[in-house]
């Protein structure tokens, strides 16, 4: 892989930014993949591998490519300068990869294996890319190289890592019929700044297999890369893909993919759950709201549990942080917002109130620093987000961003929530408590670790984003014996009973339910998704290179929508 040698900065290890270097079995796994193999012709397959380090992609390919010459009786050394391209931005990983290429009897030219910024380079179309693009998170990408990269690459969206622009130059250099398998992050698969990556392979190109080695050991260092191995093809659309998942290395060897539905646009969650949900519903879709805490920009300010002696206490709410809810048990830390507002949403006149008057400009030059207060100063003491009181007196689910909790816990109106925490209103306590059951089931983590990517620990992500896309049977109508006992469960903190009660809810509500067109009483409307119709012109896909250079059109492929 591309090592940076500290271009980016360096990692807690002492290594850079970019530079995780890949096992020698999960090379042999890739270059087989992509059909890459001695017992071919390989002399006229052109093969490039964007960010080859000290060349673990191409000494095996240099190894594969003499192997087919003894075979076929083609020049070796002719076909390795005509068809192997190698780059990357540190001299001193290029001149190692030059040396042990030399070592195998091949004579390798600074213009295949180059240094250089790939991303800048001018290239020739390509039969295969193979590789292991560098990991750099947006904030260590220099502030120049971010510029150039947004007015190149469409698919460079939100705070993308630098492995995004480096699947889009090389996707678009593929022959038609090429084919390219990266391993890298599997985070692009799921999260906001993969999006119109994830666009542009579902509308112009076929994605043939993803492998997620996120519990497997796939580099030749142990880090938290949370990988995944993808095969894309420049080939029409076609209906399903191969998936599976690794937790060891040696399983690589005997895999058994499962075949998944193939997304069309940039939603690709659905393709990793392997249970049909398609008759379950959305939390919202049955009448509930989602939310998350209030954002202050100066919590040292606003919250604390020194304010009851400092402001008036017409202006304080109890507030509830992801702290107060850990190891399954809610204990508060007697800490309070600071609500600025008054009950119609405007902010407070401060000679209404000199204590809290008082404190504020105590803190005035802090709260004046803020962005927030920057853009209209006459309301430096404004928080980010506004706050309603109401909230606070409403019974809701409340949810840490990342937790170690099994109990989802429910308060029924006495705290207000701060921005680590997520919140779910809406009905009365006891269908609250029925879906914080329904969360805490082995079904939700299976759905949430689909549509999530995991963190450290395994723990799941109680965001928003996430939260909207669970499918739920419609348990408004439960009544009766069943609904007691859950709740009886819930309350018990009974984990075992919870999960056992919500499998059977599951089991028997998909079994009789057929999702209905017309909205349930008492639910939400469901939005109405435009439905996007792709065609695929027969001239269209042999030239998509020719597409993918025109960034003009390039733009319009990622177009959302919506």
């Amino acid at each position: 892989m591309n090592s940076s040698n500290c271009v980016y900065g360096e990692r807690a290890n002492g290594g850079g930014h970019g530079d995780v270097p890949t096992a020698p079995e999960v090379v042999r796994y890739m270059l087989d993949l992509v059909g890459y193999t001695a017992d071919k012709n390989l002399s006229n397959i052109i093969i490039l591998e964007p960010s080859c380090g000290e060349g673990e992609f191409v000494v095996e390919i240099a190894h594969r490519l003499m192997e087919s010459a003894l075979r076929f009786g083609f020049d070796a050394q002719a076909a390795f300068i005509r068809c192997v391209y190698g780059y990357d931005i540190v001299e001193e990983k290029i001149q190692r990869c030059r040396e042990r290429i030399k070592e195998l009897g091949l004579n390798p030219t600074d213009v295949h294996i180059r240094v250089g910024d790939f991303l800048s380079a001018q290239l020739h179309e390509v039969d295969v890319v193979v590789g292991n693009p560098p990991y750099v998170r947006y904030e260590n990408i220099p502030a120049s190289q971010i510029d150039y990269i947004k007015n190149t690459f469409p698919t460079f969206h939100y705070r993308s890592d630098l492995y995004i622009p480096f699947f889009e130059k090389t996707l678009r250099a593929l022959k038609p019929s090429g084919k390219h398998c990266f391993i890298c992050a599997n985070r692009w698969l799921k999260n906001e700044y993969g999006r119109k990556l994830r666009r542009l392979i579902a509308r112009c190109f076929r994605l043939e297999s993803i492998i997620n080695l996120e519990r497997a050991n796939a580099f030749k260092e142990d880090v938290l890369a949370y990988p995944a191995i993808t095969l894309i093809s420049n080939s029409t659309h076609r209906e399903t893909f191969e998936y599976a998942e690794v937790e060891s290395m040696d399983e690589l060897a005997n895999l058994h993919p499962t075949e998944r539905n193939t997304p069309i646009d940039d939603e690709w969650s659905d393709a990793f759950i392997q249970t049909n949900y398609s008759q379950l519903y959305t939390i919202e879709e049955l009448g509930f709201k989602i939310g998350i805490g209030v954002a202050t920009g100066a919590d040292n300010i606003f919250i604390s549990s020194e304010l009851p002696s400092l402001v008036e206490p017409e202006l304080l709410l109890p507030a509830l942080n992801a702290k107060d809810l850990r190891g399954d048990t809610m204990c508060w830390h007697q800490e309070y917002l600071l609500n600025p507002y008054t009950p119609s949403g405007e902010l407070i006149s401060l000679t209404h109130y000199p204590l809290a008057a008082r404190y504020l400009e105590s803190h005035r030059e802090r709260l004046a620093e803020r962005h927030v207060a920057r853009k209209n100063t006459s309301k430096w003491y404004k928080t980010i987000d506004r706050i309603n009181p109401q909230l606070k007196s409403e019974a809701k689910i409340l949810l840490p961003d990342m937790s170690g909790n099994r109990y989802i816990f429910v308060d029924e109106g006495r705290f207000y929530p701060l921005h680590n925490l997520y919140y779910v209103i809406g009905h009365s306590v006891r269908k609250l408590k029925i879906l914080s059951a329904i969360l805490m089931s082995d079904i939700i983590r299976q759905q949430i670790s689909s549509i999530t990517n995991n963190m450290n620990g395994g723990f799941p992500r109680w965001q928003s984003q996430y939260l909207r896309k669970l499918k739920v049977p419609d348990f408004m109508a439960m009544e009766g014996a069943q609904e007691e006992q859950l709740i009886q469960s819930y309350d018990e903190m009974d984990f075992e009973a919870v999960n056992r009660q919500v499998c059977l809810l599951y089991n028997n509500l998909t079994s009789t339910q057929n999702r209905r067109t017309a909205t349930p009483r008492g639910h939400a409307k469901k939005k109405q998704e435009s439905q996007l119709e792709l065609t695929f012109d027969k001239d269209f896909m042999p030239s998509m290179d020719r597409v993918m250079h025109n960034k003009d059109v390039m733009s319009q492929l990622l177009i959302n929508p919506k």
